[in-house]
Order: C-alpha cells, then sequence, then structure tokens
C-alpha cells in the first residue's frame, strides 16, 4: 500500500507541476506552482503514516498564501494557527527603514520554521541576533481564506527599549489566534543604541520601524483573511509605550483602529527634543569614532555599540538627563514633527476619537521595589528614599497622604508603602490621568487592573513575586496570550474571559462581548475611571489615583521634567 501512494503521489505532482501558472490576484492557498508548493500541498492528502514524507528540517511545511509580495511560506504552529515568519522591513544602521517589496525571511534565513533573530541587545550572545532583525511573526487560524475578513492584534514587545523579541517567553499567538479568530502578529524594531540614539541625530528610528511594519501588514493582511481596517495595536511596558506615541503620530491614524495599553509607565514621558540633544551628545562622546567618519561608525561591531557604547549610555543618561530615568533612558522623542503632542496633561491635549484600552497589574512596582531592597526598610530609610526619588516638595505632600504615609505604630518593613507608592507614581495613577484626558478630548477608555496573573519567567529572581496573590509587573502577558504552563483555575478563567473581551474589543472597540456573563466594563468619564478587576469582582479602588492628587497637587515626572 505504501508503494502505491507514493505512485499516486509522484503522478499527481507531476500534473500540477504541468498546470497552469495561476495569477497574482490568485489566492495559491490550494496550489503553488512550484516544487515547494506541491510537495506542501500534496502532504495533505497522504495518510498519517506518510506524513513523515512531508517533514523538512523536522517540521511539517503545510500552509502558502500568495501575497502582493509573493508566496508566504509558512508552518503548522498548532493544529488549528499556521505561523508565519517575514521580514517586513530593511535599515542601514543609523538610518530609517524602508518596508520591504518582497516576501522572504529576515537575515537571508532559509528555515521558514525558525522564529526571527532578536535586534541586538546585550546580555545575550551574538549569535542569536542580528542588525537584519525587522521581522515579525503571523499567527492565522487555518481556517482563514482570502475571502475572510477577521481583525489582527498586533503586539510590541516591551523591554525598557532595550530587550526583548517576537519570541519572549509567552509570546506564541496561537492560542490567542484561534481564541478571538483573528490574526496575530508579534513584531520587532530596532532597540536600545541602534534604535533610539544615532550619531547623526535621527530619532525614533525603533518607532517608524513599527509604522513601516504597520503599512506591510496593510498589503498583505486580505491575502491572509485579514480586515486591514480592524487592526489593534497591543503592547507591555516599553511596547505599551511605544502605541502611546503612536496615537500621537499623525501619519500612522490610518494604519490602526484601536489600541490596548498595559503597564504603560505614564510618569516618565516622552523626551523633549532638548533632553535627546544632550543624551545624543554623550553618546557621541563615547563613539570611538569622529560623526563623520561613516566608515568608521560602519566598522564598529554590534556588540562595541551593544555592550560597551549602549550600556554605558543606559546607565549614565539619568545623571545627564534626570528625565531620562534609570528604567528608559533611551525611548522615543517627541520631535514635533514625527510625534506631534507629549500626549499628557503638561501640554495641550488633542483631539482624539480612537477608542483604547488600558490596563495595570496590581503589583506593578513589587519586582522593582523588592529586587532593589531584599531586605526590610526602616521608616527613617522609607522617608530618605522618598525624598532622593520625589524632591523635597513633592515627599512633604507624599508622605502626608494616607496611602504613602508612615504608620503609627512604627511599622517594621515600609516596602510595602514603597511598592505602592511606584505603582501608584509610574504606572496605576499616571494611567487613571491619561485616560481621563482621553475621554475629555474625544476618545473611549477602558481601564483595568490585573488582580490574577502568571509569574513570568524571571520574575522568580524576586520572591515576592512568586508569593499567593501578588501580580507583578508582566504578569498579565501569558494570561492574554494563553500560555500559562498547567493554569490554575482562577488562571484558565481570566484567559478566557481577557481573549473574549478581546475579541469583542478588535471588532467594535467594546470589551463588552455579547452573550456572556461578564460583569459590565464601563467606560472611563472624565473624572471616575470604573477600573474593573480582572481576575475578581468589582472595582479597583481610588487610592491616591483622585483627579486631584497625582497629577495636580503632586506632579508627575514628565510635568516636573518639563518634557
Amino acid at each position: 500500500m505504501v508503494h502505491l501512494y507514493i505512485v499516486i503521489f509522484t503522478l499527481i505532482a507531476s500534473l500540477v507541476l504541468a498546470g497552469p501558472v495561476p495569477s497574482q490576484e490568485q489566492n495559491t492557498r490550494l496550489w503553488q506552482p512550484n516544487l515547494d508548493g506541491v510537495w506542501v500541498n500534496l502532504c495533505k492528502y497522504l495518510p498519517q503514516s506518510l506524513k513523515s514524507f512531508c517533514s523538512r528540517d523536522g517540521v511539517t511545511q503545510c500552509p502558502t498564501t500568495y501575497t502582493p509580495f509573493g508566496p508566504a511560506n509558512g508552518v503548522v504552529n498548532s493544529p488549528f494557527v499556521n505561523r508565519f515568519v517575514v521580514k517586513y522591513a530593511s535599515a542601514q544602521r543609523w538610518q530609517p527603514s524602508t518596508m520591504a517589496t518582497a516576501w522572504q525571511l529576515p537575515s537571508e534565513a532559509t528555515n521558514i520554521s525558525m522564529l526571527p533573530p532578536m535586534c541586538p541587545q546585550p546580555y545575550v550572545s551574538d549569535t542569536t541576533y542580528s542588525e537584519d532583525c525587522l521581522a515579525m511573526v503571523l499567527y492565522v487560524p487555518s481556517s482563514l481564506t482570502d475571502t475572510s475578513s477577521v481583525p489582527t492584534l498586533v503586539w510590541i514587545h516591551g523591554g525598557s527599549f532595550m530587550v526583548g523579541s517576537a519570541s519572549n517567553p509567552g509570546l506564541d499567538g496561537s492560542a490567542l489566534a484561534q481564541a478571538t479568530g483573528s490574526i496575530v502578529a508579534v513584531i520587532q524594531y530596532r532597540l536600545g543604541a541602534l534604535g533610539f540614539i544615532s550619531p547623526n541625530g535621527e530619532t525614533n528610528l525603533g518607532l517608524k520601524d513599527v509604522v513601516n511594519g504597520l503599512q506591510f501588514l496593510h498589503n498583505v493582511l486580505p491575502n491572509f483573511g485579514g480586515d486591514k481596517s480592524k487592526i489593534t495595536l497591543a503592547g507591555q511596558s516599553s511596547g505599551a509605550n511605544m502605541i502611546r506615541a503612536l496615537l500621537a503620530v499623525p501619519s500612522a491614524q490610518s494604519l490602526f483602529q484601536s489600541a490596548i495599553l498595559h503597564s504603560d509607565p505614564m510618569d516618565y514621558g516622552f523626551l523633549s527634543v532638548s533632553d535627546q540633544q544632550q543624551l545624543q551628545d554623550y553618546f557621541v562622546s563615547l563613539l570611538p569614532c569622529q560623526v563623520s567618519d561613516a566608515a568608521c561608525l560602519d566598522a564598529l561591531s554590534v556588540d562595541e555599540i551593544v555592550n560597551n557604547i549602549g550600556l554605558n549610555q543606559f546607565f549614565n543618561a539619568s545623571r545627564i538627563v534626570p528625565a531620562a530615568t534609570q528604567m528608559e533612558p533611551m525611548r522615543v522623542v517627541n520631535d514635533g514633527s514625527f510625534i506631534t503632542s507629549t500626549l499628557d496633561s503638561s501640554s495641550p491635549f488633542p483631539t482624539v476619537s480612537k477608542s483604547i484600552l488600558l490596563s495595570n497589574v496590581k503589583d506593578e512596582a513589587g519586582y522593582t521595589i523588592y529586587g532593589e531592597f531584599p531586605n526590610p526598610v526602616s521608616q527613617s530609610e522609607y522617608q530618605a528614599i522618598v525624598n532622593l526619588s520625589f524632591g523635597e516638595t513633592r515627599s512633604q505632600s507624599l508622605l502626608s497622604t494616607q496611602s504613602y504615609a508612615v504608620q503609627t505604630p512604627t511599622a517594621s518593613d515600609y516596602r510595602p508603602q514603597l511598592e505602592v507608592l511606584g505603582t501608584d507614581s509610574v504606572f496605576r495613577c499616571a494611567t487613571w490621568t491619561f485616560a481621563r484626558n482621553w475621554v475629555s478630548h474625544g476618545g473611549t477608555a477602558y481601564v483595568g487592573m490585573y488582580t490574577v496573573g502568571a509569574s513570568y519567567p524571571g520574575n522568580s529572581q524576586v520572591p515576592y513575586c512568586t508569593q499567593p496573590g501578588v501580580v507583578c509587573h508582566q504578569d498579565d502577558i501569558e494570561v492574554v496570550f494563553g500560555t500559562v504552563q498547567n493554569p490554575t483555575a482562577a488562571q484558565s478563567a481570566l484567559i478566557t474571559e481577557v481573549q473574549a473581551r478581546y475579541k469583542s474589543f478588535m471588532y467594535d472597540g467594546d470589551p463588552n462581548p455579547s452573550g456572556t456573563s461578564y460583569s459590565e466594563w464601563q467606560a472611563a468619564g472624565t473624572s471616575a475611571v470604573n477600573a474593573i478587576l480582572l481576575g475578581s469582582s468589582g472595582e479597583a479602588p481610588i487610592g491616591a489615583c483622585a483627579p486631584d492628587f497625582w497629577g495636580s497637587s503632586v506632579q508627575y515626572d514628565y510635568q516636573i521634567f518639563d518634557i
């Protein structure tokens, strides 16, 4: 019987190879006029015992879709979802990228089963990254055809604009794509000293990379069954910061419909042109080349740029420009031309219209506070830390308010207050202020807080983040993607709820799916933000995030530094 199948297989292959070549407009999900395509699609008709004939590089190659840029060959990533890797843009070092015009793999790769190399970043082997890294990974439900019209979720990874990639833990989009019936795209962009600071004064290179990625998607989504008018951006931490920047880029507004921002450190704001100039001057001083010596700059090794010059810049930037902060010293710049608004309370807020979803986790600052202070913090140490971090004027107001006051009788450990203060100032209250501003100027905002999470890889380095009930920064990622290993009942329930709400939001900008028993998620108002608890019932307590405290009585960093 095996021999008979092989004979039939060979006969059909010869007939197909002699057949007509489909036009560019024709979706070739079934037939491809090349040997790879014939091999891939004939494999579908073989019995399971012969499927091994179809395996190349250890992965069964099956899906092929024709795009305006050529055939897109992918792999079966799960029983119901196919995965495609593509290079969406090219860039010379420290130059703006240009959108790709051909479907190809990054770094001249030939193995379609491999995830793309990371963009250059510190602390990883140079064998894992490449400057030719402007790639995205598409997760496409196998049920889709070119006549489908489903939304697309574009995920922008975090990592302080210094690290991260589309292959970060938990970012396999298969479960999310299947649950939402949507296409999930996870995108990479240039990082650190190659994406956000340059000797020639170019700014926002990493951000402009993402814009090219969105433009690329507009060209190819219909071929995969996606509706290019229904693109939702989503991201976490600096990835969410990137999305907030894109909301302030007029030329990008037609490229996406709505946005989901997880744990954006909104307290930091965008960098000003003057601050960026000081940082650039310092960066240039670190270079072993003259700015005008292009040959010397091009000859610098990636390792020298990333691990020596880049890390020097990262660790010393806040000493040169306090507004740079210690966590995101290289980030997007409000240049006044590409980005035209600060999108915060330090300048007039523009008229907006998009629907956005904003969320935080319960213990955003837990990893930082308990990682920086592994031992209990005394009352005097607590007061000194607050004074050093916020200055005398703000610290007096903070220490006199109930949420952050010195306790009586004296507590033995003030790390809990520090954690709440860090969460409120950098993340939660700043997010609530942004929501009010967004709604006040024409947009729609939904606000939430995760009270259940899944400890993200690496967070276990800080024991506090593994305690029951604690939800640290990044602990929402695997919940969203449905990639939690051995989830508890509470985690499973939240995964199902969040993915259902995402699906509803991607279609019409409202995270309230019909036909479910989930509580109504009310939109934020100009005063009350109605922050729903994700993982438990009710809404988050206001605490110090009232309109008359943070951003008013006590200013955020972006107000203090006038950026």
